[in-house]
């Protein structure tokens, strides 16, 4: 008896302390939420609080002046997201899977190479001159899903995962007649779920939260991603307040542009889809990060 009830203590202090700390990781979030619903005013005079003393959805209003400019960027970003995701996810596994394979030549000369890309990058000219001169991505919408098709560190950790899978495995499916392509469709990638799980919420999330493609590569509005839609609206909006000071009643305006509140704003209205997507991959993540790790 003393037993279980030593039992059922212990249980209950690690419940508290994870509903603790899980109100701590919660409390961040709230407090965007609120920022972005606070008026610029109340933010200058309280700082940023849990529940907004005044609700305001001046922020809101701001970006979705021009609905269809911002559901255009979110159509853009939603296809850049999925088709470069779908893409990326299919040409790392393959070459993961290949110098995975003991009986390939030339699989420590490939993997040498995926590290170098890791560790040097060729710099910022030689990139730019590499998309526009000879790949013409300028203007493109593939501009945004290219440059990001292959990771090298998201390689290795789909290697890791290929090489705990026991050898037997493709040994007796080539024995049946199996070739290459159809073991790693049909055999490979169905017990490789949870790593292609990780990766792919790591490489949607690359795609979604990018910006810096669409600064460098794109100049036609109707193609450019909420990220860098809404980093225009916020620059701009700072832009304006920094210049609105020649008069007191200027100035009155200037305060009341919502700054803060775009920014807190921005956060909310970009997270969306990785919130609804995080919980299908969740149960995967753990497992696939663990199993691509400790096998070296």
């Amino acid at each position: 008896m003393d037993t279980r009830k030593k039992n059922y203590f212990g249980q209950f202090i690690i419940y508290v302390i994870a509903i603790v700390l899980s109100i701590f990781c919660l409390l961040p979030f709230v407090m965007v939420v609120s920022g972005s619903l606070t008026s610029e005013q109340d933010i200058m005079k309280y700082g940023y609080t849990i529940f907004p003393k005044n609700i305001s959805l001046l922020a809101y209003k701001v970006f979705f002046n021009k609905p269809d400019i911002i559901i255009n960027a979110y159509v853009i970003s939603t296809i850049v997201t999925v088709v470069g995701t779908i893409i990326s996810i299919f040409l790392t596994s393959m070459i993961a899977y290949v110098i995975s394979r003991k009986t390939l030549k030339y699989a420590k000369a490939i993997s040498i190479y995926c590290l170098i890309t890791i560790l040097f990058s060729g710099g910022m000219v030689p990139w730019y001159i590499v998309c526009i001169n000879y790949l013409h991505l300028k203007d493109q919408l593939i501009a945004q899903i290219v440059p990001y098709l292959i990771n090298g560190w998201f390689v290795f950790l789909m290697r890791n995962f290929f090489q705990s899978i026991p050898d037997e495995m493709h040994e007796s499916a080539k024995i049946d007649g199996a070739g290459e392509l159809k073991i790693f469709v049909q055999i490979i990638l169905p017990l490789a779920t949870p790593a292609l799980a990780t990766i792919c919420l790591f490489i949607g999330l690359i795609y979604w939260n990018d910006w810096w493609l669409s600064l460098m590569l794109i100049d036609k509005e109707s193609l450019r991603p909420v990220q860098y839609m809404l980093r225009i609206i916020v620059s701009n909006i700072t832009f304006l307040k920094s210049q609105l000071t020649s008069s007191p009643e200027v100035q009155r305006i200037a305060e009341v542009l919502p700054d803060e509140g775009l920014k807190m704003a921005t956060c909310i209205i970009t997270m969306g889809p990785i919130i609804l997507l995080y919980p299908f991959l969740q149960r995967f993540f753990i497992k696939g990060i663990m199993i691509g790790a400790v096998k070296g």
